[in-house]
Parts: structure tokens; C-alpha cells; sequence
């Protein structure tokens, strides 16, 4: 019998697993990953780490399975970029999607786009996030690594290009790099030009589930795969996530408690707005209409070890939850490395507002879990303005292993919250495209048969929270000059 390797490449660490179509995931393995800031507002990442990575886990469940691997798939974070020379090598670490760098280049990369309607034909607005800026800064900044950059990629792509050797970019990552027509599903020369880059930068966009070459002889020396098996284009893992928890259908939603903060509406129809992202679905019919956070659980592992010494998790949730809604009156802004969806603003800082000399640890942590949380209520808001209110909500990742963090967010949202059992959603998802794309699976809808939900967390304190909410959206507005 055959098994699919699914690979997340993630902010914190990379995950593999293997996927058998009929029992599902059979085994996982983790390493993990170092987040660089050498720089305020810098986030940066080694690839080589990453490869490494990549090869300690495929070994090791290699070494555990005597079954065949039929495909790999491969996922990672959007859309951090990382430029390569002629012979595929990094010419640096990677630029990752959270970070800050390149405000002035964001400015000005506007002013030379002026009227050229790049968030109606990209779907995305020039941002933080964007690949163009980062561009402009590499040109002004590291002119040796931009002269000899003769690839543009990201992370998913990259380790899809060490198993096969083929250069290509996937479609989620190419639309939200802002430099994708994606009614034409072309790159905008316009938008590139204006970027200082050139269309041969860019590989060829594959869908998801295309395969795009097979494991190298190199590759699978150093991974102890099998030459010749099939590599798939992968997918973001935010996609991967929502859909590997069963968000599939018009109005379904998709809230994950993750290193970054991100927020997933499943829609029927694309449409563009400068507060949020859009990206395909992986069922080719769909689009995703996305939020995302630069803080939440890297926010809180920031508390954990500058505020609280390093206490168990399991510590801090407790001392959280013997706080009432509301954590004593302190309102805490998430904006520590900048921001991005729903307010652009890398220069954006946070804030704790309200302390008193009666509040503990307790309560400043528990302001961290609802200052994400009102975060996600406002992109709630965005939906709602462009006449989409979500039907169902489902949350998944790390930190919804936490109760008191979960159930904050319903209390916020007021909503129910569907929580998802499945792990390493991302990487699995990443196995279901090599499946679809070697034909192990026959539907993209047959994911149904491994989506179950663990509890379902009920609201009970919506009410409460919106003085505590209309005070978080009056900060940032209030805040932003005098913090500039």
C-alpha cells in the first residue's frame, strides 16, 4: 500500500506527515524553526534550516514505514520571499511574510502605481506583505544580492524545487505577492516594472495539486526518499488549514490560533478590498477571502518569556482564567511587529492601556488573549461591510488547545466555535494535494471523511466585551500619532 507525504513549512517549525488514503495520517514528525529579527520590524528565516529540516523528518518517517511514498506536497507560510541565484542557491535568508522592513518602498512603490488599479487586477493592496516593496528595498539596500538574483520564489516552492529541481511558484503564493493579474492569471508587467523586476523572475504558476517534477537523485540522497516520485506545487498554509478543517462551503469560516493570527472566509465569488487578502481555494470553483494578524501566538511566546520568565503555558491560561471578561479594564492593542490585515500599518505599535497597580500577570495576559481576539472581531466587521456574515466558524492550530483562549474568542466574535481535531492541518492538506494530483484521491470533497470535530464552544459572554472592543478600535486612531 501506498502513502502520501504531506511537508509545512512553517514559521516556528517544520512538520511532515504521512497520509494513507484510506486510515489517514499514519505518522508525524517536527523540528523546529528559528524566527531571525536582526532589525525592529526585521523577520527573517534560514532555508537551510528549513532543508534540514525538511530531510531529519522524511528520514525519520521513512524509518518507521516500509510502504511506498506515492507523492509529496509540500506548504508554507505567504508570501515570504526569497531570492535565488542562477543556480538555484539562496542568495540570502528569507524576507518572511510578517515582516516590516520596507515602509518607505511601500510609499513609494504607491506613488509610482498611482492609478494603475493594482488592488482590482492583483487582489491585493501594496502593503507590508507585498513582494514589490521588498523588492525595491532589496534594489536600494543589497544591491550585490539583487544583481545577482535571477529567481523569485517562496517557501514552499523552494523545498518543492530541492525534491524535483523544477522552479515554480504556486497560485496562492503568486496572488498574494501582489504581482499576479489573476483574471488573466499572468504576472503584471506593469507592477513589476514599476518594482524594479522582470517577468523571468518568476516561474511558471502551477495550481495545487499539478505535479511539477519528481524527486532528484540528489534530493533523495539527502532525504532517503525514492528517486522518481511525483512532487506537487503544494499550497499556502493557511489555505492548506482551512481546508483540511472542512471549510468548503459559501459562509463557512475558518479561525486560526496560530503564530500569526488568520481569519478564512470561504466564498463563491472573488471580490477585492484593501483590509483583507484574497486567495484561491484549493476546490477550483471557491475563493478565500483572508485576514491575517503579524502577532498572536508569537505575541503571546513574547509574553511567555519576557513578561512571565518563561512559565508553562498551562500556567498563564490558568492565571488568565481566574480573571473575569474584560482583564480589569487593561486593553491591549497586538500590533508588536506592525500590522496587517485589517489596517496596513507596519509602523503600527502595541500598547497595553488601562494598567493599575491592582493588576497581575493575570490580568496583562489575558488582555494578550483578547487583544488577538478583537483583532479577529474586527475582520468579522470587514466581511460584514461587503455583505458576508459567516454561517459556521470552525478554530483550529495550536492555540486552540488552550480553553481559555478559545473561549475567549467566541465570547469576542459571538460565535460558536467548532474546534477541529485534526493536526498538522497544513501538511496534511499538503498530502491531499499529491494525492489528488497522483490520483490516490478522486474528489477534493472526500477530505469530509477526515474532518471530525472534537467540542463545540458555545459564547457566553459576547455582551461584555463590547465597551472592551469599542475601546480597542478608538486606541489604535488615538495611539497612532502620538506614537509615531
Amino acid at each position: 500500500m501506498s502513502v502520501l507525504l504531506g511537508i509545512d513549512v512553517g514559521t516556528t517549525g517544520t512538520k511532515a506527515l504521512l497520509l494513507d488514503p484510506d486510515r489517514g495520517v499514519v505518522a508525524e514528525a517536527e523540528r523546529p524553526s528559528t524566527l531571525h529579527s536582526l532589525n525592529p520590524g526585521w523577520a527573517e528565516e534560514d532555508t537551510g534550516e528549513w532543508w534540514a529540516n525538511v530531510c531529519a523528518t522524511t528520514r525519520e518517517l521513512l524509518e518507521g514505514t516500509r510502504e511506498e511514498i506515492a507523492g509529496v506536497g509540500v506548504t508554507g507560510m505567504v508570501p515570504c520571499t526569497i531570492p535565488l541565484d542562477e543556480d538555484g542557491a539562496p542568495l540570502r535568508w528569507s524576507i518572511q511574510q510578517n515582516d516590516a522592513r520596507s515602509v518607505v518602498e511601500v510609499e513609494e512603490l504607491r506613488r509610482r502605481l498611482a492609478g494603475a488599479e493594482v488592488l482590482e487586477r492583483t487582489g491585493s493592496a501594496i502593503t507590508q506583505q507585498s513582494t514589490g516593496p521588498r523588492l525595491l528595498w532589496l534594489a536600494e539596500h543589497e544591491p550585490e544580492v539583487w544583481r545577482k538574483t535571477r529567481t523569485l520564489m517562496g517557501s514552499y516552492d523552494y523545498i518543492t524545487m530541492r525534491l524535483s529541481g523544477a522552479r515554480s511558484v504556486e497560485a496562492n503564493w503568486a496572488l498574494e505577492t501582489g504581482l499576479l493579474d489573476f483574471a488573466a492569471m499572468k504576472w503584471a508587467d506593469d507592477v513589476l516594472e514599476a518594482c524594479g523586476g522582470r517577468v523571468d523572475l518568476l516561474p511558471p504558476v502551477r495550481r495545487c495539486n499539478e505535479v511539477v517534477g519528481e524527486v532528484t537523485a540528489a534530493a533523495a540522497t539527502e532525504t532517503g526518499l525514492r528517486e522518481g516520485v511525483p512532487v506537487v506545487a503544494g499550497t499556502a498554509d493557511h489555505i492548506g488549514s482551512t481546508f483540511a478543517s472542512g471549510v468548503l462551503e459559501e459562509g463557512d469560516l475558518l479561525v486560526k490560533l496560530g503564530g500569526a493570527g488568520d481569519i478564512m472566509l470561504s466564498v463563491d465569488s472573488p471580490f477585492v478590498d484593501d483590509r483583507l487578502y484574497l486567495d484561491f481555494h484549493l476546490l477550483p470553483e471557491r475563493f478565500v477571502l483572508s485576514g491575517c494578524m503579524a502577532t498572536s501566538g508569537s505575541l503571546i511566546k513574547w509574553f511567555q518569556r519576557e513578561c512571565a520568565a518563561g512559565a508553562a503555558l498551562a500556567q498563564l491560561d490558568e492565571e488568565a482564567g481566574a480573571v473575569p471578561p474584560g482583564a480589569g479594564g487593561i486593553v491591549c492593542l497586538p500590533y508588536f511587529l506592525g500590522e496587517k490585515t485589517p489596517i496596513n500599518d507596519p509602523e503600527a505599535t502595541g500598547a497595553f492601556v488601562g494598567l493599575r497597580l491592582t493588576h497581575g500577570r493575570g490580568h496583562l495576559f489575558r488582555a494578550v488573549l483578547e487583544g488577538i481576539a478583537f483583532g479577529f472581531r474586527h475582520h468579522l466587521e470587514v466581511f460584514a461591510e461587503r455583505g458576508h456574515r459567516p454561517l459556521r466558524a470552525r478554530v483550529t492550530d495550536g492555540g486552540s488547545r488552550s480553553r481559555v483562549w478559545t473561549q475567549i474568542t467566541a465570547d469576542v466574535l459571538g460565535m460558536p466555535l467548532e474546534k477541529v481535531t485534526l493536526r498538522s492541518g497544513s501538511a496534511f492538506a499538503a498530502a491531499f494535494c499529491a494525492g489528488i494530483g497522483v490520483g490516490a484521491f478522486a474528489d477534493w470533497r472526500d477530505i469530509d471523511r477526515f474532518v471530525s470535530v472534537d467540542e463545540v464552544i458555545e459564547p457566553r459572554h459576547h455582551d461584555v466585551y463590547d465597551q472592551s472592543y469599542k475601546a480597542y478600535r478608538e486606541l489604535y486612531p488615538a495611539l497612532k500619532g502620538v506614537l509615531a
